[in-house]
């Protein structure tokens, strides 16, 4: 039994130095030291060793375990440490290289323009309100002066929910709650998505924005909305910006006008970007027609107003010489990256 033991010893030994890897030397302890390890059969076949031997033979088996163990757990520090430095050296960072540049995003340009507007009102004391893109037909066009039988109210132009709910074809409901509060005097502008059903193509989308403003107070008159439409071309365009009112016809404004700015390009001399006019038409306004005060509870014998919308894409549009409206939804980074 003395000279297996001393076998089985030397044979690990030999194995556990020609291990060279963790995983060979766990192969070995299992092969002496598992459960079906060489020296726990030893241990097993001790029923056949006489009495008075088997405490000589127990501690030689013990002696042989503790001797490969040590032996073993030297040989893993080892491994370990090599496998650590060959990591290291697989893995070495050049702390010289120059480090990753991190894209930082930025506003889009419908973002840009839209606070360039609500910063030109806020500094005139308008207010900024937001109202629902689901809206009730009640609002959107009865309270707007636009009857059921109007144009505009065909479904063909308009997404319709149910025969009283739809998409708002206009920011111009927000007016309209506003009024209905009461609430006087009134200065604000209501920028928002709004929603109609056009074809999709370079000055056309089913969905795009719009800012419409509102004043609503005593003794108000035209000559206040040109002043401001005056001042806000100036202030969004230059300077040198002129404008020009052309007569028009908006159901829920009377009087009503179309407003051109003189070409920024051009100066007014005409080019190929004002299409040779020298004018370039941004917006529509008018007086708020009497009937629309009314139906939101609001005398107009005492008070007046004035109104006008402007599509926040054509401001965009002018403002960037973009030449496709398609451009700011279609999240190309080369265009966007450009603002």
């Amino acid at each position: 039994m003395k000279e297996k033991l001393q076998a089985i010893k030397e044979e690990a030994m030999k194995q556990i130095q020609e291990s060279g890897t963790l995983d060979k030397l766990n192969d070995v302890r299992v092969a002496f030291l598992g459960k079906k390890g060489q020296l726990t059969a030893v241990l097993k076949g001790m029923k056949d060793v006489a009495a008075e031997e088997r405490p000589i033979i127990g501690q030689m088996v013990n002696d042989t375990r503790a001797a490969i163990e040590k032996a073993m757990e030297e040989t893993k520090k080892n491994l370990e440490a090599k496998a650590r430095e060959e990591q290291l050296a697989r893995e070495v960072i050049d702390v010289t290289l120059p480090a990753k540049k991190i894209n930082v995003g930025h506003r889009h340009p419908n973002t840009i323009a839209l606070e360039e507007v609500e910063r030109i009102f806020v500094g005139m004391g308008y207010e900024v309100v937001e109202g629902p893109e689901v809206e009730y037909d009640l609002y959107n066009f009865e309270k707007l002066n636009i009857p059921a039988n109007h144009p505009a109210k065909d479904e063909q132009d308009t997404f319709y929910i149910t025969k009283d709910i739809l998409l708002r074809t206009q920011t111009s409901p927000v007016q309209a709650r506003i009024m209905e509060q009461g609430k006087l005097p009134i200065r604000m502008i209501a920028p928002g998505r709004v929603f109609r059903s056009d074809e999709v193509d370079a000055t056309h989308s089913p969905s795009f924005h719009q800012i419409e403003g509102l004043v609503v107070d005593k003794n108000i008159t035209f000559a206040d909305l040109k002043g401001t439409l005056e001042q806000f071309a100036k202030e969004l365009f230059g300077p040198e910006t002129r404008t020009k009112f052309r007569p028009h016809h908006f159901p829920f404004t009377e009087p009503s006008a179309e407003v051109d700015v003189s070409c920024f390009k051009c100066g007014g001399k005409g080019c190929r970007f004002c299409k040779g006019s020298g004018w370039i038409e941004i917006l529509g306004c008018g007086m708020v027609h009497p009937h629309v005060l009314e139906m939101c509870g609001i005398d107009p014998e005492v008070y007046t107003g004035f109104a006008f919308g402007v599509g926040l894409e054509r401001i965009a549009l002018l403002k960037y010489e973009i030449d496709d409206m398609r451009l700011l939804y279609e999240n190309d980074i080369r265009f966007l990256k450009q603002f």
